[in-house]
């Protein structure tokens, strides 16, 4: 039995960042399309209002919690969920793991170029691994079965998906009978970080939990974005379950 806290219903699972690589590595033994979701505080708050989003993350088979907001709000409820895990850092791990059992990988979102270039310095980087492929995340509907089909035929063994939240968890919802690979993970901007096209915050704000403070100062166009997280802790005190 899976050991997750109930976050406003959405159920996220409890560990540290090793906790999560291990099921990772165990999902890479199976012979099914295992799908990992990284929230955070926006992505519990869409969840409320968004029924198949909902269901997505409930239905995940690993869901870490990426928001410093929802530690805080496991801490306030007695949730138990003992630190933050990133979905930056997770995908690291998971790389080094390809590059020590020479495993591959599929990159799939983000803007044009940006795809091409992680994979280029993610191969740089992790010399094992095997690149199968990679595209843009500018495609239409009507395009994305012929999508499937290609990562299909190129035989990943895991597949980056950075369309950005809450299309990539909801993509991977839809698609996860149809995709034949061990695991898909939403990466959402760590693609970014490592096409060199955004960086991550410095590590004295990381450890204190301000990444979202650092990227609202480097990005204050996105101050819309980041209400969701007064927005959630007002709801955690006010919530009676």
């Amino acid at each position: 039995m899976r050991n997750r806290a109930d976050i406003m219903g959405v159920l996220i699972d409890k560990g540290n960042l090793e906790d999560a690589l291990k099921r990772c590595v165990a999902f890479l033994g199976t012979q099914k399309c295992n799908i990992v979701i990284t929230p955070n505080t926006e992505i519990v708050m869409e969840a409320q209002k968004d029924l198949a989003l909902f269901k997505t993350i409930n239905e995940a088979d690993l869901v870490i919690p990426d928001g410093i907001g929802l530690i805080y709000a496991s801490k306030i409820r007695g949730k138990g969920l003992e630190e933050r895990v990133t979905g930056v850092d997770l995908m690291h791990k998971i790389l080094k793991h390809c590059n020590d059992h020479k495993k591959s990988i599929y990159i799939l979102g983000g803007k044009p170029g940006v795809a091409e270039a992680a994979c280029k310095n993610i191969k740089e980087k992790f010399s094992m691994i095997g690149i199968k492929g990679f595209r843009d995340g500018y495609f239409k509907t009507e395009d994305e079965m012929k999508i499937i089909e290609n990562i299909n035929a190129c035989k990943p063994d895991i597949l980056f998906l950075a369309l950005g939240a809450p299309k990539q968890e909801l993509w991977m919802g839809k698609y996860k009978e149809k995709l034949q690979v061990k695991l898909v993970m939403g990466v959402g901007g760590s693609v970014d970080i490592w096409a060199g096209t955004a960086k991550r915050a410095p590590e004295i704000y990381q450890k204190l939990g301000l990444e979202w403070f650092y990227r609202l100062a480097k990005e204050p166009w996105r101050y819309k974005r980041m209400l969701a997280l007064p927005k959630f802790m007002i709801k955690v005190l006010l919530c009676k379950q």
